[in-house]
């Protein structure tokens, strides 16, 4: 890439149509239909790899909980049908190797600059463009800005007193390292049980010592059932795949699964039980698409509750453990509901300790271990399964300046604002892929990712063809869609739930539910209205 003329310490890398932030699933699709529109474009990615949360989230066992045949892109045919995926859930090696195929059949990796972490990028009122500076002293221009951050990308550590003096080694999971990391006979410690602790904890106590999980909120989850491609299934839906993605996307969560139409209630409990136990035995997370109402009917939901409960008190052989394990005070579903592999079965094992934080909270680590409550826990190495400062935290993490000084992490204070996810008052030509606002982390990721690209391509080809410099969310729009993506979560059971949904797990976050939960349906269809509205809510104009 020929480099300009810089001011300073930064050179002005070039002058683009467009700079995409992020070379995951967003980024690599995004780049992919800016070049067939033939627009120009470059993506900065921090990482020396694509592949995004599946570059980063190495840890063992780290896995898909979505099937793999429908964790893919499905805009090219020719892609569907020549890649071949090895089991229902595809591990993170796998979809990593998806993701560099995908790059390379498409030929984006030259237009992609690895090793560059974007710090800033300001707005510039006079010509209507961007100017991203990076880590590497560069600068590039461009008319749009595309922020394909990522959802689950920037790992949240917590705050321990002391955990800087601890002198083993310390894993995130969302930043686990590239080399191998053997934990053979050591006494580790595992703090979180969400989604990524539940995959790794099994994981580390088939190699440990001794493993420590602390454990503050109990999580529900349902054996993934997970086994071999089945050739049979996927030639089934390489014969159909047109259809069934359709399909798919007429579904709340963008997935083709088999949604029950019934209330919990208008059946027996004879009828529910079995139908439970047919979802039971099937494997993955379809047990919550068994009725109608069970994220919306607190007594709906409780049915399948008390059913997982039972489940987790049938597996975990002693009593006083399982008691710990089972979730009580939130409906199912409420938080990511997750899909292990023998994950209850673990806490049956010699070398694990169960350590409840409610009962015995965390208070600081030494050198060598960590004290909860009155307890002392000698650790050689400790794990932090800790999440991510979820929808948010990638974006805040760049010194964005819109119109007139306006700052998006200030604006975003007291929560973030969108339109449809997509953009936010005060920041002209400024796209965000699966922003706060839209569905996303409440569907199959990549197919909303799919649908946000094509969308922002579109408006991107609009705004060209008219002779505009740019669009913009206004701001009545915006507290208008903000509201019916409150109103879409209050008619729900998941604000009944502190989780990351609502960023509770990050101190100082305004607790405010992100994601837009009237599903993925209505969401396109309002996107597909405002588009052929002329992009209704949005101003348009030139400088």
């Amino acid at each position: 890439m020929q480099k300009l003329a810089g001011r300073g310490d930064e050179v002005v890398a070039g002058s683009f149509d467009l700079v995409i932030v992020g070379a995951g699933f967003a980024g690599l699709y995004m780049l992919h239909l800016a070049r067939r529109m033939g627009f120009s474009a470059v993506v900065l990615e921090a990482a020396p790899g694509v592949g995004g949360t599946w570059f980063w989230n190495r840890y063992p066992g780290a896995r898909c909980d979505v099937e793999s045949m429908q964790y893919s892109y499905s805009f090219s045919e020719e892609l569907q049908q020549e890649w071949h995926w090895s089991e229902r859930y595809a591990s993170q090696p796998e979809i990593l190797a998806y993701a560099n195929y995908v790059a390379w059949k498409f030929d984006l990796f030259c237009d992609i600059e690895f090793n560059t972490r974007v710090l800033a990028a300001a707005f510039q009122e006079d010509d209507c463009r961007w100017v991203v500076s990076t880590d590497q002293g560069m600068r590039y221009r461009a008319k749009w800005c595309v922020m394909a951050t990522g959802c689950l990308s920037a790992a949240q550590i917590p705050s321990i007193p002391g955990l800087d003096s601890f002198q083993g080694p310390v894993y995130h999971t969302g930043s686990w390292p590239h080399e191998p990391v053997s934990l053979a006979g050591q006494s580790v410690g595992v703090i979180g049980t969400g989604s990524s602790g539940i995959q790794v904890i099994p994981e580390i106590a088939a190699q440990a010592g001794h493993l420590y999980v602390f454990q503050r909120t109990p999580n529900y989850s349902v054996p993934a059932r997970n086994r071999p491609m089945d050739a049979e299934y996927e030639s089934s839906w390489k014969a159909e795949y047109a259809q069934r993605r359709k399909k798919a996307r007429a579904m709340s969560a963008g997935l083709l699964w088999d949604q029950g139409d019934k209330s919990a209630l208008a059946v027996s409990p004879e009828e529910r039980l079995q139908e439970y136990e047919r979802r039971w035995a099937a494997g993955g997370t379809g047990i919550m698409a068994a009725y109608s109402d069970l994220l919306q009917n607190a007594d709906a939901n409780e049915t399948v509750a008390e059913f997982v409960r039972g489940k987790i008190r049938n597996v975990v052989e002693r009593s006083e453990v399982a008691e710990l394990l089972v979730p009580v005070d939130y409906p199912i579903g409420a938080k990511r509901t997750c899909a292990d592999t023998k994950y209850f079965e673990t806490f049956n094992r010699e070398n694990v300790t169960l350590v409840d934080h409610r009962a015995s909270p965390i208070r600081e680590m030494s050198s060598n271990g960590i004290t909860a409550g009155s307890e002392f826990f000698r650790l050689d190495s400790l794990v932090l399964a800790t999440g991510f400062d979820a929808m948010t935290g990638a974006i805040s993490k760049i010194d964005i300046v819109g119109r007139r000084g306006l700052n998006l992490k200030e604006k975003w204070l007291n929560g973030p604002n969108t339109l449809l996810g997509l953009m936010t008052a005060g920041f002209p030509n400024l796209f965000i892929v699966t922003g706060p606002g839209s569905p996303s982390v409440l569907t199959n990721m990549i197919p909303s990712i799919e649908d946000n690209v094509q969308w922002i391509a579109d408006c991107i080809s609009h705004i060209s063809e008219e002779g505009a410099d740019f669009i913009e969310a206004t701001g009545p729009a915006e507290e208008t869609w903000m509201g019916e993506v409150r109103r879409a979560a209050e008619g729900t059971l998941f604000v009944q739930a502190k989780s990351w949904y609502l960023g509770v797990n990050v101190p100082g976050k305004p607790a405010v539910f992100m994601p837009y939960a009237g599903g993925m349906p209505a969401y396109q269809r309002i996107c597909e209205e405002v588009a052929a509205d002329g992009y209704r809510g949005f101003a348009i104009g030139t400088r």
